[in-house]
């Protein structure tokens, strides 16, 4: 009898503990908090999954929240969907120099796109490369959005640095983060496994 009720008792906190998270959808990683949703480009975004980017196992770079119109935990479908994407990246490190976002971004794009793809979009990948061009901080913040029928827009410390049209871009840029090359801890938290 003891054990039905503990049971039961088990059974009503796990679930007020599960709606109240559900509820609210916010989520919180290394001190930051990612609303639940967000309003961007007239649509509401739900978050779709935070990650975290450690440099030698201690050194805190930066945190990530995806956010989508409709969630997903498949990566091809959040890489390919036509739906507005929101990413937004906060730094935790003065580490993170220009220098080191430039060229870091230029090598792991090319390393998670088919060559042929990089080939193609070799101006685009350095456009936006040159648009890193200030050393980050904690505090500090990066987004990117993918509009449909638009492109992949950076701003960049909180200042508008411009966008890269179509989506193909869009695509290499989203499969440099949770593609199937990507880092695993990264990719695994933006899809929300």
């Amino acid at each position: 009898m003891l054990k039905k009720i503990l049971a039961g008792m088990m059974i009503v906190l796990v679930s007020i503990c599960f709606s109240g998270i559900g509820s609210a959808g916010d989520m919180e990683i290394l001190g930051v908090t990612f609303p639940g949703e967000k309003v961007i480009a007239g649509k509401t975004l739900k978050l779709n999954g935070v990650a975290y980017r450690k440099a030698f196992g201690i050194v805190k770079v930066f945190v990530s929240g995806l956010y989508l119109e409709n969630p997903t935990h498949d990566a091809k479908e959040a890489i390919e969907s036509e739906q507005v994407k929101y990413l937004l990246t906060h730094y935790l490190t003065t580490k993170a120099t220009a220098k080191k976002l430039k060229e870091g971004f230029i090598d792991v794009i090319e390393k998670c796109n088919p060559p042929d793809m990089v080939r193609i979009h070799k101006a685009d990948i350095e456009k936006y490369a040159s648009w890193l061009d200030k050393d980050m901080a904690p505090g500090l913040t990066s987004a990117s959005t993918y509009i449909p029928g638009k492109g992949l827009t950076l701003e960049y410390q909180g200042e508008l640095r411009g966008t890269i049209p179509g989506k193909e871009f869009a695509q290499m840029y989203y499969r440099y983060n949770f593609g199937k090359k990507a880092k695993k801890n990264i990719r695994k938290g933006l899809l929300g496994l």
